[in-house]
Parts: structure tokens; sequence; C-alpha cells
């Protein structure tokens, strides 16, 4: 895992997912698949997924990327593909994702 300074130099992303009605536990195990991929991938530096515990139709994703070019990989990736769009994006009532620069100190 990298450290702070790696860190602060990458792309961040966030996403926010909530599950149709009776959808969780398959995005439960579709995430369990696709989580360890997605570490793996070698632009990434940090990706972890939460599901909250006062609503469990609703996820985080908070991923770090070496940069642009490594977040467009992650999105052509087979398992994203296969995972993600094919399989979980039609299981979610909503879908956000933003990205993010890190605030430096002065």
């Amino acid at each position: 895992m990298a450290d702070i300074n790696t860190l602060e130099k990458g792309l961040v992303v966030t996403a926010f997912w909530e599950a149709r009605p009776g959808e969780v536990d398959a995005l439960v195990g579709i995430i369990g698949k696709f989580l360890p991929q997605a570490q793996a991938e070698p632009g990434v530096l940090a990706f972890q997924i939460h599901q909250s515990l006062e609503d469990p139709t609703k996820f985080f994703f908070y991923e770090v990327f070496r940069d642009e070019a490594a977040f467009a990989e992650h999105g052509q990736a087979p398992h994203f593909k296969s995972l993600i769009l094919e399989q979980a994006v039609p299981r979610l009532a909503k879908r956000e994702r933003m990205q993010h620069k890190f605030v430096r100190a002065t």
C-alpha cells in the first residue's frame, strides 16, 4: 500500500452506490470478487469499498490512482467491464462518481 506522500500525487475518485431493493446481497458478492482485482491493478495506489452501517443499501468507494491514465486503464479492465458495468450497475438505483485532488498544506 502506498504511503501518504505517494497518495497525494494521485487522482482520487469517490463513488456512491445505492442498491435497488433486494439487490444488496448480489452487490456484496460482486464487490467481493471485484475488489482484489481492482486493488492489484498497477496504477492503483489505494482502493477501498465500504458499506453503510446505517443503510446497508449504500456503498462508498474510495480510490486513488497514479494519474488520469491509470484511471482510464481501470475503466477498460476486463474485471471492471464484466463485474461493474455488466453485473453491478443494473442492480443500482443510484450511482455517483467524482474526481478529486489532494489539498496540500502550505
